[in-house]
């Protein structure tokens, strides 16, 4: 399978990492999540070539995670702010920044969250929204669709 036929597939997680699941992406999220909205503060921040930034924003841009908003009409200028749809995906770079800390990090976490509500630093965490516990890896189980249970056996009968 080639990265081109990820948004083909059933899993949402394949056709997510094919809309956000490289390097550059991640790192514009965590700076809008750091609270970055210009794009040569994006610039300075990652490093990547103005080129790549524009891409990338361009494609947050198109599949509604970002929009721009104008903040200068002379010169043109926009700065980039998060949809719901991009402040959902909040999850995702906290679980990578925790992940970093705990099996990369060489010292204190550079990033520490603090939750607005009580003031004190915090780890999110996955509960049950039904019954309140913290949820690991082992205290859930995955059940396939029918219909992806087929496109898994069907993968297994093409190798």
């Amino acid at each position: 399978m080639s990265r081109a036929d990820l948004p083909l597939q059933s899993c949402s997680i394949a056709r997510a990492v094919a809309q956000v699941g490289d390097e550059w992406t991640i790192l514009i999220l965590r700076e809008m999540f750091l609270g970055t909205r210009r794009f040569d503060d994006f610039l300075r921040q990652t490093r990547m070539s103005s080129h790549l930034l524009a891409g990338r924003l361009k494609k947050l841009e198109t599949l509604g995670a970002i929009r721009r908003e104008a903040y200068s009409e002379h010169p043109p200028r926009s700065e980039y702010r998060l949809t719901t749809m991009g402040r959902d995906l909040w999850p995702v770079i906290i679980a990578l920044k925790q992940w970093g800390d705990c099996w990369l990090g060489d010292g204190d976490a550079p990033v520490q969250i603090v939750h607005k509500g009580c003031g004190r630093l915090t780890k999110p965490q996955i509960t049950c929204p039904d019954c309140g516990q913290v949820m690991g890896a082992r205290d859930a189980k995955a059940e396939l669709t029918e219909s992806y249970e087929r496109e898994r056996q069907a993968a297994w009968r093409h190798t």
